[in-house]
């Protein structure tokens, strides 16, 4: 999905070749991941040519949003929180992320206040 987003969109061909670059992937195994990345709707295919042209069907921001959200229901049962704790506890956080998250932390704390004030 990287490089699609990089590009706009992408052959098989393409994606293979850049992948290669950074470590040996089978030619059939970027195919297959396209694929299911196409039926679960991720991506949309037409053909150019003999090739089929890959491009995101939505933004990278909508695309990442589902599959977290796909993830935490099938690995954690919909509860986000045993993720969030096990990144913690694993510190695989650094200062800034850990910033980052204390800052959304209170400015979803403030929401809610205000939500609740507001019935």
């Amino acid at each position: 999905m990287q490089i699609i987003w990089a590009r706009g969109e992408a052959t098989v061909r393409d994606i293979y070749e850049e992948l290669l670059q950074g470590r040996k992937i089978a030619y059939t195994t970027v195919m297959t991941s396209l694929k299911t990345l196409e039926q679960k709707g991720y991506l949309e295919t037409s053909q150019r040519d003999r090739a089929f042209v890959y491009r995101p069907t939505y933004s990278k921001n909508e695309i990442v949003k589902k599959m977290v959200r796909d993830f935490v229901d099938r690995v954690f049962h919909g509860s986000p929180q045993p993720l969030v704790v096990h990144l913690l506890k694993e510190k695989q956080l650094s200062q800034s992320d850990l910033e980052e998250i204390t800052r959304l932390l209170a400015e979803n704390n403030l929401k809610q206040k205000s939500a609740q004030r507001k019935k």
